[in-house]
C-alpha cells in the first residue's frame, strides 16, 4: 500500500553515511523534512539529482527544511558518494528496502528501484509526493515549489 498525499509519514531509523542512526520522527515539530527514495550512488540519473538537491541546499536549508536521501547502498558506498560529490545533506542506508516498501515506493519497469520524493511537514504529514525516474531535477523543484506554500 503507497503512502499518499496526508497520510503520516512511515517512521524508521537507519544509518547514515557518517555511521550516525537517523530517525525521521527526531525532526517532528522543528523541521520539514524532504525525503528522496532513488536507485543507486554514482549513476548518472541519481547523481544529477543528487547534485542538484546539493546545488539547492541553501535553498532548503533557508525554508527550514531537512534533506535526507535514501538507497539502499551501504553507508560507506553513501560515504564515497557523498565525498566525491560533496553532498552536504544525510544519506541513509535502507539495505534491505524495508523502508522503500513501507513507503509503497513502486519499481520502474518492474526492475530499477523507483525514484520518489516525499515532503513531509513538521507534523510528520505527507503533503507532497513526485515519482519520476527519468526528471531528477524535477524533484528539486517540487519539493522546493511545496515547501515555500507550507510558508
Amino acid at each position: 500500500m503507497a503512502i499518499k498525499v496526508g497520510d503520516k509519514a512511515p517512521d524508521f531509523t537507519l544509518q547514515s553515511q557518517a555511521g550516525d542512526s537517523v530517525t525521521l520522527s527526531s525532526f517532528q515539530g522543528q523541521k520539514a523534512v524532504v525525503l528522496y527514495f532513488y536507485p543507486k550512488d554514482d549513476t548518472p540519473g541519481c547523481t544529477t539529482e543528487s547534485c542538484t538537491f546539493r546545488d539547492s541546499f541553501q535553498d532548503f536549508q533557508e525554508l527550514g527544511a531537512e534533506v535526507i536521501g535514501i538507497s539502499s547502498d551501504s553507508p560507506d558506498s553513501h560515504q564515497a558518494f557523498a565525498s566525491k560529490y560533496s553532498l552536504p545533506f544525510t544519506l541513509v542506508s535502507d539495505a534491505g528496502s524495508a523502508v522503500r516498501k513501507a513507503y509503497g515506493v513502486p519499481a520502474t519497469l518492474g526492475l530499477l528501484p523507483g525514484r520518489v520524493t516525499y515532503v513531509i511537514d513538521k507534523t510528520g504529514t505527507v503533503k507532497h509526493m513526485f515519482n519520476s525516474q527519468f526528471n531528477p531535477k524535477k524533484h528539486v523543484e517540487e519539493a522546493l515549489g511545496v515547501l515555500k506554500g507550507l510558508g
